[in-house]
């Protein structure tokens, strides 16, 4: 019980001090920060699984830290994070290195953003939606 308040309390702090840029400069203050955001997350917290998530997977340093992201985002997007849904969606129709593009997964992950909703899930459903489906009067394509 007493753990799980400090480790509540140390992830409140994190989420303070990671606006303050010198802090997040010195390597004991990041350390110190991706411990309390990385113990949070470990814990099943889906706001701190989809906001560490975020930071490994666009400034995480390497391959490892970038899937590490990816499977945090994936968690909590099944949990009913709006934003971890969507960017699931976008990495998913992007391709990451172990995995290929996939609009049929995006468009599931899309489907879960706008229902916990977000503003750009409908949106993106519906390009994908357009681009996917052909135009009748364009006729046959040519290779």
């Amino acid at each position: 019980m007493f753990w799980r308040l400090k480790a509540r309390a140390g992830y409140w702090l994190a989420r303070r001090l990671f606006h303050w840029p010198w802090f997040v400069r010195q390597p004991r203050g990041w350390h110190w920060l991706e411990g309390q955001l990385a113990r949070m997350a470990n814990l099943g917290d889906v706001d701190a699984q989809s906001f560490y998530g975020h930071i490994l997977t666009f400034r995480g340093q390497g391959l490892g830290a970038r899937e590490e992201g990816i499977r945090l985002l994936r968690l909590a997007g099944l949990a009913g994070d709006a934003k971890a849904a969507y960017q699931m969606g976008v990495i998913s129709l992007a391709g990451s290195p172990s995995k290929a593009a996939d609009a049929a997964q995006a468009a599931r992950w899309w489907t879960l953003a706008a229902k916990a909703g977000h503003p750009l899930a409908e949106v993106k459903l519906a390009q994908l939606n357009q681009s996917s489906t052909p135009d009748p009067l364009a006729g046959p394509r040519q290779p």
